[in-house]
């Protein structure tokens, strides 16, 4: 066991137990803002959903019922703009993390192979590099990368953390540039829906791809829009040629979506209210939030999407961390997301209205 642990990066989150221990301390109790977990309700109609399929005494199937899988497409089509998406184009995963971390191991990649990420990402693109013992490196253009031994290619749009969004001519060309060197694209999208400034483009759109999904598969997860981090619901599109195996090796790994939960997404899926009426909690909070660290002495980088503000006092992340434990605020630090991220923190939108509007009396 220890040849495979240690091939890990000590577990950043571990490392900001004592700035939670001071945050905690504060008189009117923590504001945790470091860990980007929904705190708002499941929908009811999620939950219902949920509840009349929970008599599955039966094993469900990896590649899920044939309901979920039109929901998939049909979600695909009506929101991102995909043309002819087929049950071929889709596969349930059982949330996009482990997707993450065991993608390499899945594609068979190894020792000599390269997996690429943007240079401020989520830890577990590179994690997942190493339980498959394959390189990795970041980017900040990835086409100036050399494509030699580069077996896969991680976008992510809107990022976590930054909250940048790749615009529709760049995704173009980065599309472009992976086909033409043989490279294998997975997009992280698990934002799409959260975009603030920017209206996130997805690369299975037809102006990106040009009508071939050759090459390209997406990461889409209802944890953040539906409130479902707890149901372990997301799922993949795109290529078939990459989909066909990755389902045959997960039936072998019975990675399969629980029944109720396969359900409870062709619920969501189906309806767009819930998730605008989600936006417009993020919305208020982010306002407040943004507003509040301005007048702090902070500036906001990017943040154009996603769930996150990425704010600097351009000094150690890890002083900002200690300064606002003292008031009770925890946020995560930057450079838990690579070392271009040591002057600056992430502030989570992922707190109550009441927990919010407390941060900001305190940042006042």
């Amino acid at each position: 066991m220890s040849a495979v642990s240690d091939r890990l990066p000590a577990f950043p989150w571990d490392k900001l137990a004592p700035y939670k221990t001071t945050a905690s301390a504060h008189p009117d109790g923590i504001v945790d803002l470091s860990v980007g977990t929904p705190v708002d309700p499941v929908p009811d109609l999620i939950q219902k959903a949920l509840v009349d399929a929970a008599d599955s005494p039966g094993y469900p199937t990896v590649w899920g019922t044939p309901a979920l899988r039109d929901a998939i497409t049909g979600w695909l089509e009506r929101r991102l703009g995909a043309r002819e998406v087929t049950h071929r184009h889709v596969l349930p995963i059982v949330g996009s993390k482990e997707l993450v971390a065991w993608l390499p191991t899945q594609l068979g990649l190894g020792p000599g192979d390269r997996v690429a990420h943007p240079r401020l990402a989520y830890p577990t693109y590179e994690v997942g590099a190493r339980l498959a013992r394959a390189e990795h490196e970041v980017y900040d253009d990835p086409t100036r990368l050399d494509p030699a031994g580069l077996k896969l290619l991680w976008l992510n749009s809107p990022s976590n953390p930054t909250g940048r969004v790749l615009a529709k001519d760049e995704l173009t060309r980065i599309v472009a540039w992976a086909r033409e060197h043989g490279v294998l694209l997975f997009s992280d999208e698990c934002y799409l829906e959260l975009g603030w400034e920017a209206d996130p483009v997805s690369v299975l759109h037809p102006d990106v791809n040009g009508g071939s999904y050759e090459g390209i598969v997406a990461v889409h997860s209802l944890s953040k829009r539906s409130n479902l981090a707890g149901y372990r619901a997301a799922f993949l599109a795109g290529d078939p040629a990459v989909l066909a195996p990755l389902l045959e090796i997960r039936k072998h790994g019975g990675m399969m979506t629980p029944a109720p939960t396969q359900a409870a997404v062709v619920a969501a899926l189906g309806d767009d209210t819930h998730v605008h009426e989600q936006r417009e909690r993020y919305t208020a909070r982010r306002a407040l939030l943004r507003e509040a660290l301005l007048d702090h002495g902070f500036r906001i980088e990017h943040s154009e999407a996603s769930l996150y503000l990425w704010a600097t006092r351009d000094e150690s992340c890890w002083e900002t961390v200690a300064h606002l434990a003292e008031l009770g605020i925890l946020v995560a630090p930057g450079d838990f997301y690579g070392e271009a991220g040591a002057r600056f923190v992430r502030v989570a939108l992922t707190a109550t209205d009441e927990r919010v509007r407390a941060a900001v009396e305190r940042l006042k």
